[in-house]
């Protein structure tokens, strides 16, 4: 598939929001102890889950929202049970480091993350609707950033 204007600007924007991350303007906030130390969990999960949702792409792994041409659809590890495990482990991240940090600047900035991802991720699925029949079902059973909660069976 061609890469368009749009994939180069959810990119370059997304780009953009990680090097302001690294940066800190705000007084930092007291946090209380189990939090501070929860926070630090959360981050230290989603930093694993960013990661072994790459390693689980393996060479279907772009950094643009249109798919490779010679890809394949994955839907097992961690895809099986979301849809864009790695924005999920980058959101937990940023905003368990942000929060054990104290950091409200780091927390804004997270929190447009979060917004940017969903905008992006739309756009992605538009593109994977296109390249794969079978992305639609897909899409049906599982969430996007987290896993979809199955209503009991009656």
């Amino acid at each position: 598939m061609q890469k368009t204007s749009k994939d180069y600007l959810f990119v370059g924007i997304q780009f953009i929001l990680f090097g302001l991350y690294v940066f800190d303007y705000f007084e930092k906030f007291k946090t209380l102890a189990f939090l501070h130390y929860l926070a630090l969990i959360l981050a230290i999960l989603g930093f694993l889950v960013a990661i072994f949702s790459v390693f689980n792409l393996d060479r279907n792994l772009t950094v643009y929202p249109t798919p490779k041409n010679n890809s394949n659809l994955i839907t097992s590890g961690l895809y099986k049970y979301t849809r864009h495990p790695i924005y999920s482990g980058i959101i937990f991240f940023t905003f368990g480091y942000s929060i054990y940090l104290g950091s409200i600047y780091k927390l804004i900035i997270s929190g447009h993350l979060f917004i940017w991802f969903f905008f992006k991720s739309n756009y992605e699925e538009k593109r994977l609707m296109e390249k794969y029949s079978d992305y639609i079902k897909y899409r049906k059973i599982t969430g996007r950033f987290f896993p979809k909660i199955k209503k009991p069976q009656d």
